[in-house]
């Protein structure tokens, strides 16, 4: 039990420290595909501990919530961290929660900032709360028919027994996983607030979503809030890599296998994020009115690849 408890904390940590390294790894990609010269892969870390030691400024009519929701936000993607799969399928929390439990963190998190944004007051705050939950109404319907498509080829709602079946059990091919994935980037790059959905490498007022939200925080509530987002996208990596990709991770709790995994793992996101700024690179930015389209295709490829496993069984 102490061991697999040890290797518990060890997934985590190593969750909390490549989350930045992958934005910056992102962020890295980017800028080479542009032509432009690329920011230090370490920036994320250097804008984390800067604001940290700073002080923080909150406005005078910000009720505890405003304060609160950094640390809940954190937290929650701290937690999904653990359920997810990402080194190893033997952990304490992998086995705890299944995937319903995972998006539902998500969506407290969202409900958290999207409240801490409204509170102030501020005309931009609010734009962005009621944008966000206008995206996530959208995105997690089509990421519930994702998850359930990958429940029917292994029986179980557990990501653990779903990477456990796909990676170790017999080899086959699953057209259906084919429609889960293009609907789960699409979902991804949503859910994330990146291109084509929204820009975070720009504030412009008229057209941002997740920074909007983020424009009343300050010091160590923002620092917490920008390592969340890092983590959101560590998670949403991870979790296409645990359906779609869910070779080399560790089938025991032993933290010498969690520590085997970690290489692989941070090869796997290489290539994840690398091919995550590509397609940023291609893509144009939509209209906020066009995001409905967008995920209601993303929705119906989910449900497609649904109804494939149910009805033709592949």
């Amino acid at each position: 039990m102490l061991g697999a408890l040890a290797s518990q904390i060890l997934q985590v940590a190593v969750a909390l420290a490549l989350a930045p390294l992958l934005v910056g790894w992102v962020d890295q990609c980017r800028a080479w595909l542009s032509n432009r010269r690329a920011p230090s892969i370490l920036l994320p870390y250097r804008t984390i501990h800067k604001l940290f030691v700073k002080d923080a400024v909150v406005a005078d009519n910000a009720s505890p919530l405003f304060r609160l929701a950094p640390y809940v936000v954190f937290g929650a993607m701290a937690c999904a961290a653990a359920i997810v799969p990402s080194l190893g399928t033997a952990l304490p929390f992998g086995t705890a929660a299944d995937t319903i439990a995972l998006v539902g963190l998500f969506a407290l998190a969202r409900v958290f900032i999207a409240l801490a944004a409204m509170d102030i007051g501020t005309a931009f705050g609010t734009l962005g709360a009621r944008r966000e939950m206008f995206i996530g109404f959208l995105a997690e319907p089509a990421l519930l028919m994702v998850l359930f498509t990958a429940s029917l080829i292994s029986g179980s709602t557990s990501l653990p027994t779903i990477v456990d079946t796909l990676a170790h059990g017999p080899l086959g091919i699953y057209p259906s996983l084919a429609f889960a994935g293009v609907a789960f980037t699409m979902v991804s790059l949503a859910e994330n607030a990146r291109v084509p959905i929204d820009n975070p490498a720009t504030h412009l007022e008229l057209t941002m979503i997740h920074e909007a939200m983020l424009l009343e925080y300050s010091a160590r509530h923002l620092a917490l809030l920008e390592w969340a987002s890092a983590l959101k996208l560590f998670n949403y990596s991870c979790i296409g890599l645990a359906l779609f990709v869910p070779f080399g991770v560790a089938s025991g709790a032993n933290a010498l296998a969690i520590l085997g995994a970690a290489p692989v793992l941070i090869a796997k996101l290489a290539v994840g994020g690398a091919l995550l700024a590509l397609i940023e690179t291609l893509s144009a930015k939509l209209r906020i009115f066009r995001a409905p389209e967008f995920l209601a295709t993303a929705f119906l490829l989910a449900v497609l690849a649904m109804l494939v496993k149910l009805l033709l069984g592949a």
